[in-house]
């Protein structure tokens, strides 16, 4: 049963959601939008606090969008900048404390900018386009968004007339917005029409509708295209590409900082080759990943750029067949970038390896964290880590992280 009556409270921390956290009776308490050192009443439910009042402002800062704490894209903005960079440092403290690592060296979150996004997932639904609210399913219907580039927030107005529900994946390449539709349905001819002359009328690079399995383009005025260390990567239909260039950008430098001048390296869960081809620059790269599509557009670039004699391809499920130690001992170190999930079985091979340096890329500090432990069991050092705010205002967090083996 709730408490009746408010209680007051002082927010200490906020947590892994974006939730203040106030202490009473002994248990956590979530407070929505409340920022350290927030002095407020409210009405405790279960372990969640509704906030009848703030007595006295903490460490606050006034939200820059107007659909802050109804739009689920963004957790954090009404922190002032020193709290917001202690909250996502100390996601990653406790994310590290959880499974008893100790970096050498956590170095202060780096923060990248506003209005630089350059891929999202809006949901159309009866003339609403945006994200999901925050923890429903409703569609706030976006009129402005900090986040992303301008480009992709002009395609909003046009979209809702588009269809009356879909899910588009919109992505600002090099050579125009590559969308990609996922429908309900299989489009039918009016369909198609209506879909080539929207292509046509806002200059997309590519629009692919998807249904269930099938898949088809309807429009290629131009190859959505990004280039990497010099090198030009035709997109393919699915792909993976950090949120924005300066993202990218941040966590290619951390690479090749941490990585030193190793000449053989191996690069895990590669992609398109987002850091295969910034490696190549000083060394010879073996670039191994799961998607054959991706394979293909990586192997297809390395081609193009006359780096067959730098750049070597596998396709290979590193979940199901990780590297093994005797097929790793020719590198001098290893760059790993697994999904959400982590690389929990190729940790567990790599800690009986017996390369000297490797250097991990995460957007998830838990299953980072997971996975450490592995390698510093497995007797490496874990030397760095470099948190890196790729997702501006979200509850998300990247990082790289460098590991030694003396």
């Amino acid at each position: 049963m709730p408490n009746a009556e408010p209680v007051t409270l002082t927010v200490e921390r906020v947590g892994a959601r974006g939730d203040g956290i106030a202490s009473w009776q002994g248990n956590d308490i979530y407070l929505p939008f409340t920022a350290p050192g927030d002095v407020v009443r409210a009405r405790i439910e279960g372990k969640r606090g509704i906030v009848v009042e703030v007595v006295t402002p903490g460490r606050r800062a006034v939200p820059v969008c107007q659909h802050f704490g109804t739009c689920g894209g963004c957790a954090l903005q009404h922190l002032d900048e020193d709290a917001y960079a202690e909250t996502k440092e100390s996601w990653l403290a406790a994310a590290l404390a959880q499974h008893g690592l100790s970096p050498e060296r956590i170095v202060p979150l780096q923060r990248l900018g506003a209005h630089t996004r350059r891929r999202a997932r809006f949901q159309i639904e009866r003339g609403r386009v945006g994200f999901h609210g925050r923890g429903s399913h409703r569609i706030i219907d976006l009129a402005e968004c900090a986040v992303l580039a301008p480009p992709l927030f002009a395609l909003l107005a046009p979209l809702r007339a588009l269809t009356p529900t879909a899910t588009a994946a919109v992505t600002l390449t090099e050579t125009g917005i590559d969308l990609i539709l996922d429908l309900p349905a299989v489009p039918d001819l009016a369909m198609l029409e209506k879909l080539g002359a929207f292509a046509q009328a806002h200059d997309l690079a590519r629009l692919v509708w998807r249904c269930g399995k099938e898949t088809a383009p309807v429009a290629l005025a131009r190859k959505p295209r990004i280039t990497v260390a010099d090198v030009t990567i035709d997109l393919p239909d699915d792909y993976f590409l950090q949120a924005s260039r300066e993202a990218e950008a941040a966590l290619t430098d951390a690479v090749l900082d941490l990585i030193g001048d190793a000449r053989q390296v191996a690069d895990l869960h590669a992609g398109i080759g987002t850091f295969t081809f910034a490696l190549a620059r000083r060394a010879r790269v073996h670039a191994v990943e799961g998607a054959a599509a991706s394979v293909l557009a990586l192997t297809q670039a390395a081609t193009r750029a006359g780096l067959q004699g730098r750049v070597t391809v596998e396709r290979r499920d590193l979940a199901g067949l990780p590297l093994e130690p005797a097929e790793t001992a020719r590198f001098d170190a290893l760059v790993f970038d697994p999904p959400y999930a982590g690389a929990k079985e190729q940790a567990g091979a790599l800690a009986h390896s017996a390369v000297r340096s490797i250097v991990a890329v995460s957007c998830n500090p838990a299953t980072f964290a997971r996975d450490a432990r592995l390698l510093v069991d497995g007797g490496y050092r874990l030397c760095e880590v470099r948190p890196i705010d790729a997702f501006i205002w979200s509850a998300n967090l990247e990082l790289v992280a460098s590991f030694k083996r003396d």
